[in-house]
């Protein structure tokens, strides 16, 4: 699916924002515009009155003719007039009285009434006023469509720039957010001609300060991965080194027994296949380790009881330690140890371990595994005495070299958070491995 690019996803986050303070300013342009065309009118109205009162005593102006003007006029109001003198009605200039059904002559104030006309019913917002004396009386009266036409005609000379000015708005977010991409596009041009296998960096000096820490993360990952495959080179180069040996030895062998199959020369040839099948069943489990972490989901990891997980792998290798003279023992706390940690994983490491104090060390050796846990941390210690004083030496074998299982354990606890440490053993163990776990992330 094709992906939208990011310059038109911040441009209409920002069309959608500047569309929510156009309709706000519309909105208040409304609310404004009615209010002040109120004020405005019930002004004009007060005002009409005043002067109306302070007129001629007794003359009565004649019946005006009402203007008719159009909506676009919306600032020339209209204005009816109705006085009285005492009780006695003696101008209307627009007929109204009779259809405001009033009854009697209306008190001072702003009020707004109804007239009832042959056209329906039509608003009219009066204000009365009177002399001190209250011999004379006079109200005017302006229709209220022609006080709304003047709000509204407010309210779109307010909003009227804004919504012209909103294209032009538009158009320089659009320019302004490709423009500010820019560095980013240049950034992530770099990010994709950078070779991390060939030693490339990003450049750490940048114009923005926003991009400090995208850049320092790029490079650590690309130091991450220079490191990897630094060691994956490593490990290509052992394994190479591991096959070639049992390899050579094989074909001297089954050349030897061509000519002269002797019991000892196809021992040796056994020893030898049997060397390389360790080496490629170790390289089975690495590959099978590396699956297990990155394709099993996240339920996997469960709560793993090491006791119960050592006991087992102990029972297992039981007769092969029989066989090579060694005592394989277990200690462990009371209380149970419990990882949470893929079960298959802990499993691989620790027996990886065990078969290598066993293989590594001379007949009459003690190895011993540890479950362990302290305030700090929890874990798992496999140890062996095969370098004490006076233990019989190890007899050379073709069958021992640089250990793939420790490296395949070391990328297990990478894997599960844990850290292998080889560290002083207490005596009477000479060599300890041990698999600790910080108790702060891992403890239950």
């Amino acid at each position: 699916m094709l992906q939208p690019p990011l310059w038109r996803h911040l441009w209409l986050w920002a069309l959608g924002a500047l569309l929510v303070v156009w309709l706000t300013l519309i909105s208040v342009a409304w609310y404004t515009g009615h209010h002040e065309a109120g004020e405005i009118t019930d002004g004009q109205l007060v005002a009409a009155t005043r002067l109306w009162l302070h007129t001629a005593q007794g003359v009565s102006p004649p019946a005006m003719v009402p203007l008719n003007l159009p909506p676009t006029q919306a600032y020339v109001l209209e204005l009816a007039v109705l006085q009285w003198e005492g009780q006695r009605l003696v101008t209307d200039t627009h007929g109204l009285w009779p259809g405001l059904g009033l009854g009697q002559t209306p008190a001072p104030g702003l009020f707004t009434v109804t007239h009832q006309g042959p056209a329906g019913a039509v608003d009219w917002r009066m204000y009365v006023g009177e002399t001190a004396d209250g011999a004379r009386r006079v109200a005017v009266l302006m229709d209220m469509a022609r006080r709304y036409d003047l709000g509204r005609d407010v309210a779109e000379h307010v909003a009227r720039p804004a919504l012209l000015v909103l294209p032009l708005v538009a158009l320089m977010l659009w320019w302004a957010i490709r423009r500010g991409l820019r560095p980013l596009d240049r950034l992530s041009s770099e990010v994709a001609a950078l070779d991390g296998f060939a030693g490339q960096r990003l450049d750490t000096q940048h114009r923005f300060r926003e991009f400090s820490s995208t850049v320092a993360a790029i490079n650590t990952l690309v130091d991450t991965l220079q490191t990897r495959a630094q060691r994956e080179r490593e490990f290509a180069s052992d394994v190479a080194h591991e096959m070639r040996t049992p390899l050579a030895a094989i074909a001297l062998q089954a050349r030897a027994a061509r000519r002269e199959a002797t019991p000892e020369r196809l021992g040796q040839l056994e020893q030898e296949a049997l060397r390389a099948g360790r080496i490629l069943s170790q390289l089975l489990d690495l590959a099978r380790a590396h699956r297990l972490a990155t394709a099993e989901p996240l339920h996997v990891v469960e709560p793993v009881d090491l006791g119960v997980l050592a006991a087992s792998l102990i029972a297992a290798h039981a007769q092969q330690a029989h066989e090579s003279r060694q005592e394989l023992s277990l200690v462990q706390p009371e209380n149970a140890v419990k990882i949470h940690a893929s079960a298959l994983l802990l499993e691989l490491a620790l027996r990886n371990l065990i078969e290598n104090a066993l293989r590594h060390t001379p007949p009459g050796t003690q190895v011993e595994v540890v479950v362990w846990q302290d305030d700090d941390a929890m874990g798992v210690s496999v140890s062996d005495d095969g370098q004490r004083p006076g233990a019989a030496p190890l007899v050379a074998s073709p069958a021992a070299g640089l250990g793939l299982g420790l490296r395949l354990v070391e990328r297990i606890a990478e894997q599960m958070g844990a850290v292998l440490e080889r560290d002083g053993a207490v005596s009477p163990m000479t060599t300890r491995f041990t698999l600790r776990w910080d108790v702060r992330v891992d403890a239950l």
